[in-house]
């Protein structure tokens, strides 16, 4: 006999989780690194622009499937639509190769949370630390056990027990670690070899547009980047959203939820930018913050910290505490994406779920961590990138697999069932949707065309 679905307890529940997925280490080492290279308030105001039509679309469309259906990603496309099963088969190969690679990424944040809390700061500052790290055989492979150890235990607990539970504590810790280090950032003011350069002036850079020798190009660029950031940040196209509207209480109002979402996920992107643009603009100057991903958290920033003294130490400890926070909230989302799914496919308890696909991605994990040492080898991806292990599977999943999911559910969606499901559903209890008609065009028309040209820049096509 199958079990009732488990539900959020309410809206906020629901809104802290959700937020937690999509507050993940892209809003920390990759929004700040695009929006000083593309230009500072540029770069936000068009981020802003595809907040309120792109991801809102994205992000409603998702949620919305989900609480209809009450299915996870993997079985919720063929209970709308008979035929289009293979999305939810795409949907969960998405978060299984993430969960791995990902969880290796935490546990390297795991060891410079470590590093800090036990005054060794200074060494990571050394150009050598971080290969060295990565690198060696044993130690990421023991981080990596505490992250996904800590991501397994959360999600077997469950929906209220587990996920609600720990977001409700996370989410709340994570803006306040982040609004207090930004504005610590914004008060940092550079010695003698900083050439007295202050926060203030990072904080400038951040945020007035830089439109000197803007050409048309580049603005497309600004664009493409932006599309790009917002698409991976909020959590779609990975079975998440869906898997976690399929918990959304039916009485609880959706629009409004979504906002919330989208609201909190851009306000800690944003402060993500003023905890780092400014110190590292004060101890490094602009050609600091050309670093992007893993240079800017574990190269750039430690080389930060160690520059500001005893006060840097502390700094570091708090942000790395930060950092993994937002990590693990994220992590959590891609493992219950595919537990759930596994539950709903076949039946199986969450324990049982829990444990394969933990099991599993441990395995993969290993592979990932091995992939700079013993199975080190190098690949040019289609977009001229030189990759490894990991930056394979980031590139498979994130730029090639989850557009195409996400291009489907807008055909799935404007096409075949129709937009008149979604905003249906988004208004059952009379709740108000302003932006009908906008969702209607997004959906069908402009949102697939944009994701499309998202997809041939990952190939190097456009």
């Amino acid at each position: 006999m199958q079990q009732e679905r488990s539900k959020f307890s309410g809206s906020l529940g629901f809104i802290l989780a959700a937020a937690g997925s999509a507050v993940g280490l892209g809003n920390m080492w990759r929004f700040p690194y695009l929006a000083a290279k593309d230009g500072g308030g540029l770069f936000l105001v068009i981020y802003l622009i595809l907040v309120v039509t792109f991801g809102f679309t994205l992000l409603m469309s998702e949620i919305a499937i989900g609480r209809k259906t009450r299915q996870s990603s993997l079985t919720a496309y063929s209970t709308l639509a008979k035929g289009w099963g293979g999305l939810g088969i795409i949907s969960i190969i998405i978060p299984f190769f993430i969960l791995p690679y990902y969880s290796v990424i935490g546990g390297w944040v795991v060891k410079y949370f470590v590093v800090f809390v036990t005054g060794q700061g200074l060494a990571a500052a050394d150009d050598s630390f971080f290969g060295g790290f990565i690198t060696s055989s044993v130690e990421p492979v023991i981080f990596l056990l505490i992250f996904l150890g800590a991501t397994m235990f959360i999600v077997y607990k469950g929906v209220n027990k587990g996920i609600e539970a720990i977001s409700k504590v996370l989410m709340p810790l994570l803006l306040v670690l982040v609004v207090g280090i930004a504005i610590f950032a914004l008060t940092v003011t550079g010695g003698d070899a900083e050439a007295g350069r202050t926060g203030m002036e990072g904080f400038k850079i951040y945020i007035i547009p830089d439109l000197d020798g803007l050409t048309f190009k580049d603005i497309c660029y600004t664009i493409m980047d932006a599309m790009g950031q917002l698409f991976y940040s909020v959590s779609v196209a990975m079975g998440i959203m869906i898997t976690y509207g399929s918990y959304f209480r039916d009485r609880d109002n959706l629009v409004r939820s979504v906002n919330s979402i989208q609201f909190f996920d851009t306000l800690v992107a944003f402060l993500a930018g003023i905890m780092i643009i400014p110190v590292v603009f004060v101890f490094m100057g602009k050609e600091g913050l050309s670093n992007a991903g893993p240079g800017l958290m574990f190269v750039a920033m430690p080389k930060v910290f160690a520059q500001m003294g005893t006060i840097g130490t502390i700094i570091g400890i708090v942000f790395f505490l930060a950092v993994i926070l937002a990590a693990l909230t994220s992590c959590i989302s891609i493992l219950e994406a595919v537990v759930a799914g596994m539950m709903d496919k076949f039946g199986w308890s969450r324990k049982k779920s829990t444990l394969i696909e933990g099991i599993i991605a441990i395995v993969i994990a290993f592979i990932v961590c091995f992939g700079y040492n013993l199975l080190y080898f190098e690949y040019q991806l289609p977009n001229g990138a030189t990759a490894q292990i990991l930056d394979i599977l980031d590139y498979v999943t994130n730029n090639v697999l989850m557009p195409v999911l996400a291009i489907g559910t807008c055909l799935l969606i404007g096409w075949k069932i129709k937009p008149k499901t979604i905003i249906d559903e988004a208004v059952k209890n009379g709740e108000r949707f302003s932006r009908k008609m906008l969702y209607t065009i997004m959906v069908k028309f402009i949102t697939p065309i944009m994701l499309a040209f998202l997809l041939l820049s990952a190939f190097g096509i456009i």
